[in-house]
């Protein structure tokens, strides 16, 4: 049974909750206790009913988390989007740091590649020693040992 969402006062389980946003109720109670889903309604049981802008903002956290922004990122996103006002050029602003970052890491993802392509073809050429564990004895991150040659 697919639970859809949509607006008014109804008010869902954390069961509903998970299906409907595809996070695990394990998760819904952390971002919960960390703040970045504020008064969850409770039942007279205590259990927790989620309402339609709670789903909405639990499915924004989720889409921030799969752009690569971390849980601090995505607590000043949301922020910055329960802020009135034009916001942005703060939006942007932390959007381009995330995009920095990421360049960042795809230029030291590429130095990998090539460095693990270059061991694997030295690897097929070498008849005794294995270069990989070599490399891996050398030192860390593709950078020889001190006193060592590049």
């Amino acid at each position: 049974m697919q639970t859809h969402v949509t607006t008014g006062s109804a008010r869902f389980s954390i069961g509903d909750a998970s299906h409907a946003t595809g996070l695990s109720a394990d998760t819904l109670r952390y971002y919960e206790r960390i703040g970045l889903l504020a008064g969850v309604a409770r039942n007279r049981g205590g259990q927790r009913r989620y309402s339609a802008d709670d789903i909405a903002r639990l499915r924004f956290i989720r889409r921030a988390q799969a752009m690569d922004f971390s849980l601090d990122e995505i607590g000043e996103l949301l922020g910055l989007r329960d802020r009135p006002g034009d916001v942005r050029a703060d939006v942007r602003s932390l959007t381009e740091r995330k995009l920095t970052a990421i360049e960042a890491r795809i230029e030291a993802l590429s130095t990998l590649r090539d460095e693990l392509t270059d061991l694997v073809a030295a690897c097929h050429g070498s008849e005794r020693d294995c270069p990989i564990i070599g490399r891996m004895n050398d030192g860390c991150c593709g950078h020889e040992a001190e006193g060592g040659q590049s």
